[in-house]
């Protein structure tokens, strides 16, 4: 136990005040205390790309907003292998905090800013290159494709700043500070939406104007949790003169990161195959489920905010030998993740006319809108019940075997589902309801894999 105690003397007190400690007392509290902030993060991230989409909608055109929401899937395939390096990174500076091994939490942060500014810089030529061929795959139509393209090409030379931001915002989130994160999204997105109704209204620039208020928000955001890193007094301090890619760091980062990559990927693939099924049937169909996919994003984002809690906290306690919680830790965010999903899903649909109604006034565009959220929003729950298993699997370690249970239950599914079922019944419903179907097969069988990988650990902790 004194290594625990231990913790903030070593680590420094400045630190305090914004930590949340994973390894004591009641879960409930402290998984709300951790939520909150991150959710009202990825809400506010959402809001601000809402703006986005209603400044296109309303300012330049059905095409437009069909043009920027046609990109989403394209976008996450491109860049998930990298996101998911921030799993990697944030299970093992939780893990090692816990440990007070504050030599290899500093050389875990350095190598993943590093790893991070480094990835970045590939995705700019990766997303300037590949943007027009892929889209092209893709089927997006001929109308909406050379905006496409260029929204894409504006977007992708940020990407330095939204690959540090996110591994910055992980290296926080594995000691519970989801504050400050919050605090700089809520600065960058409002120079975002300024700088959207500039470029945009003033300027006429169009989607090129919606891409580079984007990549300037991302860089202030980056900028002021770098600047975070560097000023603080523990462990988790950033030195530029210390920036290097540690190997042996690596390969561990890699070991849990490239796993929750490799499904990002394949998630995005099978979105992509989506997305070139509701592509198929043009324009006014996009932009509807462009319109009910932003009002998802705000479920999805609070739900995952549960699953960022149960990755952390399921991470320290394992480095901490504090076996007794573990299972807590997951019935506790399973009950959050389902009051969260099924409340904040079944209002949106419920008042779905309403909502839709924000993005465009066409009715046509609303109608299809609403197919999509009764089959994917009010379901969303789900989904989240299916990644908080993950969570508890890889913040145990293990990353492996829920990625191969996640590609075969639900992307492998929904590939199958478009080349059998839904081309024989070409449908709108017949495409969406995979999703529900999808998250129920994969859910059930994460729930099995946990039970199994749970014996391999200790019932009672085994601290020092």
């Amino acid at each position: 136990m004194g290594n625990i105690l231990n913790k903030k003397e070593k680590n420094g007190s400045a630190h305090d005040s914004h930590e949340i400690d994973m390894l004591h007392g009641a879960l409930l509290p402290k998984i709300l205390m951790f939520c909150l902030p991150l959710a009202l993060s990825g809400i506010l991230q959402l809001l601000f790309n809402a703006a986005d989409s209603v400044v296109l909608g309303r300012f330049v055109g059905p095409q437009a907003l069909a043009a920027v929401g046609s990109t989403a899937s394209l976008v996450n395939l491109l860049i998930n292998l990298f996101i998911g390096l921030s799993v990697g990174v944030n299970v093992l500076v939780a893990r090692n905090y816990a440990k007070n091994d504050g030599e290899e939490v500093s050389n875990i942060v350095h190598t993943a800013v590093t790893v991070a500014l480094i990835g970045g810089v590939i995705l700019i030529f990766v997303g300037w290159f590949l943007a027009e061929p892929m889209l092209v795959l893709m089927g997006s139509p001929d109308d909406v494709l050379p905006m496409s393209v260029l929204y894409i090409r504006i977007f992708f030379c940020g990407m330095p700043a939204l690959l540090l931001y996110d591994s910055g915002a992980a290296i926080l989130r594995a000691i519970g500070d989801t504050r400050r994160p919050l605090y700089y999204l809520m600065f960058a997105g409002v120079i975002n939406v300024i700088f959207n109704l500039i470029f945009v209204i003033v300027f006429n620039m169009g989607v090129a104007g919606v891409a580079l208020a984007t990549s300037i928000s991302n860089v202030i955001s980056a900028s002021l949790v770098l600047i975070t890193l560097m000023r603080e007094n523990s462990c988790l301090r950033f030195t530029p003169a210390r920036m290097t890619v540690d190997g042996k760091v690596l390969r561990k980062i890699f070991s849990i990161g490239l796993p929750a990559g490799f499904q990002g990927i394949i998630f995005s693939f099978s979105n992509v195959l989506i997305q070139s099924s509701v592509n198929s049937f043009g324009s006014v169909v996009m932009a509807g489920s462009t319109a009910a996919a932003n009002l998802e994003g705000f479920v999805y984002n609070a739900m995952n905010s549960v699953y960022q809690a149960n990755l952390s906290f399921t991470s320290q306690n394992i480095g901490a030998g504090r076996y007794s919680r573990i299972n807590r830790i997951l019935y506790t965010c399973l009950f959050v993740v389902i009051l969260i999903g099924a409340g904040m899903g079944l209002s949106f649909r419920f008042f779905g006319t309403q909502l839709l109604g924000i993005y465009s006034t066409d009715t046509e565009v609303i109608r299809a809108g609403l197919v999509r959220m009764s089959f994917i929003c009010a379901t969303y729950f789900l989904c989240g019940c299916m990644d908080v298993l993950v969570g508890s699997m890889r913040g145990m370690g293990y990353a492996v075997l829920p990625m191969i249970v996640s590609l075969i239950g639900a992307c492998g599914f929904r590939i199958l589902w478009i080349f059998t079922v839904f081309a024989g019944n070409h449908t709108m419903e017949t495409l969406f309801i995979s999703y529900p179907i999808s998250w129920i097969l994969t859910g059930v069988t994460h729930y099995i894999c946990f039970c199994r990988i749970r014996r391999k650990f200790p019932r009672e902790d085994q601290t020092n």
